[in-house]
């Protein structure tokens, strides 16, 4: 292939909005069946001696409390080939398998591109859209960008030496072999490649260069939110205006990162009080307050935590912790589980035993994760991050309630595969390894995908439903109340049919309730890998839209 895309070192240059072609695929959105997906996973660390419902509600927030504690009572959890309960203890050499319906979010439709390809060195440079995640993570697998490179490039295998945000674009460098991999990755752990970004900011931005040092912590692992904190790791950003635009009150910026943390241009430019104009984590005042995070916070440590607290337009409704039980379902072995507590003064009890609350209905949790003691600003933000999160999402936690009529989930078309001797398990891996040779192999790939359990997951899509996604609300509950469940279980009250807004779907499958599709600008930040300099050559993108003289944007979305 020619070398159409190497450029020379020049400076970043802008032209006007009038002269620049608007994507058209920036306008749509790229959107993929939902299908039943085995995931697999070894125990981690951080898990051993903790019971399973535990470990799953403070790891993940996709689902409230109840629905993780239904789906273990449901039977799509196994840990070594056996059903586990929510009280199962995490072991050290547990191999855990878990069954989901998955609902992989949108993506914008703007295509990955291929800039260059260097076959005889074994490489490619790409420029990737903002919304995409490099590896499967979360609710995504086939809508991440090594899935994306298998499935529409055709790649067998691309090895990530450099990694971007999910919101962020721009270019990356995508080794062929772990030769060139190991290569290309010494450089950037050494300092050795130069890397330049483009970002749209808040405010006029001073003139003259800024130089920011400040060192940065990741305290909560989960929301991957990173804070400036004196015990963080040094990071150095350089950063130059190219403009100013008084209509919009934005700057845009070249960015010049010497370290390469995560977060590092989004927090330093927060700490500089000018962040990037529409990034939902470090420009939202909700979440940080009227400062929105300049100079820093607080960070004198404090025992302070709080409940989870339902959000304002339901707290006349529901009065009760978010994240507690408020619907009975009986447990694998008949006997009553949380579902059938009653509340009595907070506590939630079941024939008059008080349950345990776990750490994420105390709050708890937050904190669990950071390597230093929090302060009181810091898990303020964390729990309005959170809390913001939840109601952004339309509070589909509190519409669990309708898996709780259901006898058990049932996946279709699942391949069920027997579990290898525990000498043999892999982290994410499907069953067996064929000999020792491949072991090695299955271990050194995943190392480089570093927490990444699902890549080797099988995906089965159900043909049955394909097409047929979504229900209404009177849908979804005429078709609940006709299923025989368990004699125990409660189907839900009308009154709580009354309380699910008429518009919301439902998938037929998993009954999930659907999120109507968002904007593809909420999809992306203003941030944008424009150029790297390497040992292998100088590659760079085009500017982005956004960056252009004059440019406005809906800040409504």
């Amino acid at each position: 292939m020619a070398d159409t895309s190497v450029k020379a070192v020049t400076t970043p240059t802008i032209k006007k909005v009038d002269d620049r072609k608007q994507d058209s695929g920036a306008k749509r959105l790229k959107k993929i069946p939902a299908y039943w997906y085995p995931y697999h996973t070894m125990a981690k660390g951080r898990w051993l001696g903790r019971e399973i419902l535990e470990v799953v509600s403070t790891e993940f927030r996709d689902r409230s409390m109840e629905y993780y504690r239904y789906a273990l009572e449901s039977g799509v959890t196994t840990i070594n080939g056996r059903v586990a309960s929510p009280d199962t203890v995490i072991k050290d050499g547990d191999r855990i398998e878990n069954i989901v319906h998955r609902h992989e979010p949108p993506i914008t439709a703007t295509p990955v591109r291929v800039l260059y390809e260097d076959k005889e060195r074994e490489f490619i440079v790409i420029d990737k859209p903002g919304s995409i995640p490099v590896h499967p993570v979360g609710r995504y697998f086939k809508n991440s960008l090594s899935e994306i490179m298998k499935d529409d490039f055709h790649y067998e295998k691309v090895y990530t030496v450099n990694r971007l945000d999910r919101l962020t674009s721009g270019l990356m460098i995508l080794a062929l072999s772990p030769a060139c991999a190991r290569i290309i990755s010494d450089e950037f752990v050494a300092g050795k490649v130069k890397k330049e970004y483009i970002a749209r900011v808040r405010g006029c931005f001073p003139e003259e260069d800024v130089i920011c040092e400040q060192p940065l912590l990741c305290v909560d692992r989960q929301m991957g939110l990173n804070v400036v904190h004196p015990d963080g790791k040094e990071a150095k950003t350089i950063f130059k205006r190219l403009h100013y635009d008084i209509n919009t009150d934005s700057s845009v910026i070249h960015c010049r990162p010497l370290t390469g943390r995560s977060h590092q241009i989004r927090v330093h430019l927060q700490y500089l009080g000018h962040p990037i104009a529409n990034d939902p984590i470090y420009s939202e005042e909700r979440i940080w307050g009227p400062k929105i995070g300049k100079d820093g916070i607080d960070v004198i440590p404090s025992d302070e935590r709080a409940a989870p607290a339902p959000p304002s337009h339901l707290t006349s409704e529901l009065s009760v912790n978010p994240e507690s039980s408020s619907f009975a379902f009986p447990s694998s072995n008949g006997e009553a589980t949380a579902a059938n507590m009653n509340r009595e003064g907070g506590e939630a009890t079941t024939s008059g035993l008080e349950r345990k609350l776990l750490p994420r209905e105390t709050g708890h949790d937050i904190g669990l994760g950071s390597p230093v003691p929090l302060s009181a600003d810091a898990v303020q933000v964390i729990t309005r991050l959170r809390n913001m999160k939840d109601e952004d999402e339309d509070w589909s936690r509190w519409r669990d309630v309708v898996f709780l009529a259901k006898g058990r989930l049932a996946p279709k078309n699942i391949m069920q595969r027997p579990l290898p001797p525990q000498n043999r398990r892999q982290r994410g891996g499907s069953g067996w390894a064929d000999n020792p040779k491949k072991l090695d192999e299955a271990a050194v790939d995943l190392e480089a995908k570093v927490d990444n359990d699902s890549s080797a997951a099988v995906v089965v899509e159900d043909k049955e439903t394909k097409g047929k996604q979504q229900l209404t609300t009177e849908e979804a509950f005429a078709r609940l109340t006709a299923i025989d469940p368990d004699p125990d279980a409660p189907i839900p009250l009308a009154e709580e049919h009354e309380k699910i807004s008429d518009d919301v779907r439902y998938c037929q499958e998993c009954y999930l309730p659907l999120h109507p599709d968002p904007k593809p600008e909420k999809l992306y930040i203003f941030l944008h890998a424009l150029r790297y300099t390497t040992s292998l050559g100088v590659y760079e993108t085009e500017m982005p839209e956004w960056a252009v003289e004059g440019w406005e944007w809906d800040r409504s979305a």
